[in-house]
């Protein structure tokens, strides 16, 4: 299994070779939106030895398919969560996107903030 700073390092060199992405579904999952991570700031947490943080800043790209609310290509959105190492099935002991909404001590977004801030992240 990848280490925490290995794999930290992987998802940042996405970034840098303009290959990070994220899809979202519409609501009525009928289309998806793409998005380019543009900037991603990660942090181990103080409290759990297998999850990051992740700060994203995001520009919109383009959808696909039939979407309820059209979003102009450009718009700039910030997203917070985590990677998780799996523990069920097929990511059993890999690096996945945590599933829910991230849950922060406070600590922890504080740091998250500043460096998402030093990293020019989050502008």
């Amino acid at each position: 299994m990848e280490t925490r700073q290995e794999f930290i390092l992987k998802k940042k060199q996405e970034v840098i070779d303009g290959k990070a992405v994220c899809t979202s579904k519409d609501i009525a999952r009928n289309g998806k939106r793409k998005w380019i991570i543009e900037a991603r700031t990660m942090m181990v947490p103080i409290n759990h030895s297998e999850k990051v943080y992740v700060f994203e800043r995001m520009k919109f790209d383009r959808e696909e398919g039939i979407t309820t609310k059209k979003v102009k290509k450009g718009t700039v959105q910030y997203r917070i969560g985590y990677f998780i190492v799996g523990k069920i099935g097929k990511m059993n002991g890999k690096w996945t996107w945590g599933q829910y909404c991230a849950t922060i001590p406070i600590e922890d977004f504080d740091n998250l903030i500043s460096l998402a801030r030093k990293e020019k992240t989050l502008l």
